[in-house]
């Protein structure tokens, strides 16, 4: 029999890597958004809960709750979702779209207005250097 080559990561090694604490995985696996096998007192992270906690990490800084992302996980997971269920996905995928374009579109405003302020300052000091 062939050794698993699967590759794991520690607690430790992914609290490191995110910058996060092992407090904060062990909460979101209490919330079910990871699922690290168990090796004793110590768990096993695989890399699919790797790239889970990197896209909850993103959706936390994106303004998804911890609730929406193990939705779309369980939404994601499950191999004959209901017609209700995929409704329910695509509805909640495409208001946070409409979310993000729409704070996409504020920062943009806000980064105008912060370089028209910025030509502002700085003509006003080529002036003052003149004077």
């Amino acid at each position: 029999m062939m050794p698993n080559k699967e590759v794991t990561y520690t607690i430790s090694e992914l609290a490191d890597e995110f910058d996060i604490t092992p407090r904060t995985l062990r909460h979101y696996e209490e919330l079910g958004l990871l699922s690290p096998r168990r090796k004793g007192n110590s768990r096993i992270y695989s890399h699919k809960d790797r790239i889970r906690l990197a896209l909850t990490l993103r959706g936390k800084r994106l303004g998804f709750s911890l609730a929406e992302m193990r939705e779309l996980f369980e939404l994601y997971d499950a191999e004959h979702s209901s017609r209700p269920q995929l409704h329910s996905m695509i509805a909640m995928i495409a208001e946070k779209r409409a979310s993000l374009q729409q704070q996409q579109e504020d920062i943009e405003k806000v980064l105008a207005e912060l370089d028209a302020a910025d030509i502002k300052a700085r003509e006003a000091l080529e002036k003052m250097k003149h004077h």
